[in-house]
């Protein structure tokens, strides 16, 4: 399974680690933390009925969060929305368990299994790795078994990157393979930090050093929704925007305020048309699909502050529920 979009790939991926194998990690780290954060990404195995095996991925990766039960992965591990396949996910010491698909959402390719046994839960991070800093990338790649690798966070919050309608990812040169697709990247003591999820390529899925993770705040965000309503529907704003400055021209990114829906959020904030907006709680809006990566993203009850300016004059806005 390779999806291709546009120029890119979509591959289900995996990784590899062994007992005794030297990992570049930064001097003298410990890699106990690494070993109990392994102990929390599985392999995903839909089962395809009448369907031939693809032998370059034949399984995908997921991780346990939460209760120990409840498993995320990318959705297109799973195949198309409309199959409905039996799934077994297998422990990292090799024991498999039927899983049972709680809620996929295809407009994050993120997808929720559960299962009867109880497995270790990853540990959660509480917040986006900074740029430069050290991870790991754990998956089944190849489907050869779960393994390891590390590199740095090139990137965050990338948006509108045409893999999926709702996106917020952590780009990594961490290498990233077919089969690793719904596991882990983490930080150096073993948190969580995002789900894989991409690998940017134009003629070869294999690693070329730009893959991306789905940061782990929007992967609990959506999938806290899913297992409790069984449903995804970022909060509606109003706001109709386009990027600027147009192609061609000169001046800073930003979203220009097209038109405001009278009485949602946005025209409640006292943001109006004509009104451009550069920064959203801190993060720089360059296009519309950043402005949806914040607001998919938010708590319940959570405000959005925005600055930008109208007319040239610099001012800030305040987005409730």
């Amino acid at each position: 399974m390779i999806y291709a979009v546009k120029n890119f790939v979509i591959a289900p991926m995996l990784s590899l680690l062994v007992l005794g194998l030297l990992v570049p990690v930064a001097g003298g780290q410990d890699l106990s933390r690494l070993e109990v954060a392994r102990k929390s990404v599985v392999t995903v195995l839909p089962v395809w009925s009448g369907r031939p095996a693809n032998l370059a991925e034949p399984e995908g990766s997921g991780v346990v969060i939460g209760d120990g039960r409840t498993i995320v992965t990318a959705d297109h591990v799973l195949g198309p929305a409309q199959d409905q396949v039996p799934v077994l996910v297998r422990d990292d010491d090799g024991t498999s368990y039927p899983a049972r698909v709680i809620a996929r959402h295809k407009a994050s390719d993120l997808a929720v299994l559960q299962i009867d046994k109880t497995l270790p839960a990853i540990a959660a991070r509480g917040g986006t790795p900074n740029l430069g800093d050290e991870v790991c990338a754990i998956g089944n790649a190849f489907g050869v078994g779960l393994s390891l690798s590390c590199g740095r966070v090139s990137a965050v919050n990338r948006a509108g990157m045409g893999f999926n309608a709702i996106e917020d990812f952590i780009q990594t040169d961490a290498a990233v393979n077919p089969g690793m697709s719904g596991g882990a990247l983490v930080d150096m003591q073993g948190r969580f930090a995002g789900m894989l999820s991409a690998i940017f390529t134009k003629r070869s899925d294999a690693n070329i050093g730009v893959n991306f993770a789905v940061d782990a705040g929007l992967v609990q965000t959506i999938a806290d929704a899913l297992i409790s309503t069984g449903r995804f529907v970022p909060a509606r704003t109003g706001v109709l925007l386009r990027a600027v400055p147009s192609a061609g021209e000169a001046g800073r990114q930003g979203v220009l305020v097209v038109k405001i829906v009278p009485g949602l959020s946005g025209d409640k904030s006292g943001l109006r048309a004509g009104d451009i907006v550069y920064l959203a709680n801190g993060r720089r809006i360059r296009k519309p699909q950043d402005w949806l990566s914040v607001m998919a993203g938010r708590q319940t009850g959570s405000q959005v502050e925005l600055s930008g300016q109208r007319e040239g004059k610099s001012l800030q806005w305040v987005m409730s529920e």
